[in-house]
């Protein structure tokens, strides 16, 4: 009957009480609005895919524009073409340098560690400015402001702090390259209308002419040719809509995670100030 009055210790017993523990931190963790929403902004991330894609297309303007220019034309677009391809490099980094931040963000929020790795080594080449597409020094310096904050991001703090100090770190330079990215996608948008004009303005102009009757087939192909061109045209407009609404939420939502943030401890008065006082209190 010993055994019924004076059970043994459970072996189980602080195994379970190690899970439960570690469970309530985890919900501790999934339970903090600030670290749910850095995690649900971090999932938006792809979302900017669509200036990365708008982007290549900037790029490849004149192979596209190439069969239907003119030959003084093509002499003019064969040197905005060179531009377009330097300007590739500095016009996508933003793009990269945006999700690597938003990822390395949710990796923090979610206890993990994100290396950017060779993202951050190519970042610290820097870009340069293409006033013309509306990458100005402002935004170039928001670029390399993003560069720091992704360096030390990657130190693997505590979790709600690493996600604070982050944000603070980082709120300014990010709002300044979404800003940036908003701005080149309408540059983007000029450059789809040009093109547009450029192709559309060929086809209404020669049409007309091929007004023969052995020239039916090839004004018929033509004409559907034409169709085809509009219809691209008018869903490539609603694809520069969306990225440029997709890039604008995404800032919206990064702001309002910003306000969210803890006020920081009064650090007491300025060090001038505090160095005044202790030589006021030093004097006889």
């Amino acid at each position: 009957m010993r055994h019924l009055c004076h059970p043994s210790p459970r072996r189980g017993a602080p195994r379970t009480m190690l899970l439960a523990m570690l469970m309530a931190l985890l919900l501790t963790g999934c339970a903090n609005p600030r670290l749910q929403e850095a995690r649900a902004l971090a999932a938006q991330a792809p979302k900017l895919n669509g200036y990365a894609e708008l982007s290549a297309r900037y790029r490849d303007t004149y192979q596209r524009e190439q069969p239907y220019l003119s030959p003084a034309a093509d002499v003019r677009e064969r040197a905005t073409d060179a531009q377009r391809h330097a300007a590739y490099r500095d016009l996508v980094a933003l793009h990269d340098a945006a999700v690597a931040y938003l990822r390395t963000l949710g990796a923090l929020a979610g206890g993990e560690r994100f290396d950017p790795g060779d993202q951050i080594k190519e970042m610290a080449k820097g870009i340069k400015a293409w006033p013309d597409t509306g990458l100005t020094d402002r935004y170039v310096n928001a670029y390399a402001g993003l560069a720091r904050v992704l360096a030390r991001g990657v130190s693997g703090r505590v979790q709600d702090r690493a996600v604070q100090d982050m944000l603070r770190d980082g709120y300014a330079p990010l709002r300044d390259t979404l800003d940036a990215m908003n701005d080149v996608l309408r540059y983007y948008d000029k450059n789809h209308d040009n093109e547009q004009a450029i192709v559309l303005g060929m086809l209404e102009t020669e049409i007309p002419f091929a007004d023969r009757p052995q020239d039916r087939l090839l004004a018929a192909l033509a004409k559907a040719h034409r169709q085809d061109k509009q219809h691209e045209y008018r869903l490539l407009g609603l694809r520069h809509t969306l990225a440029a609404q997709n890039v604008r939420d995404i800032r919206a939502r990064h702001e309002a995670l910003y306000r969210m943030l803890d006020p920081l401890p009064d650090a007491g008065p300025p060090p001038a100030a505090r160095v005044a006082a202790t030589l006021q209190g030093a004097t006889p």
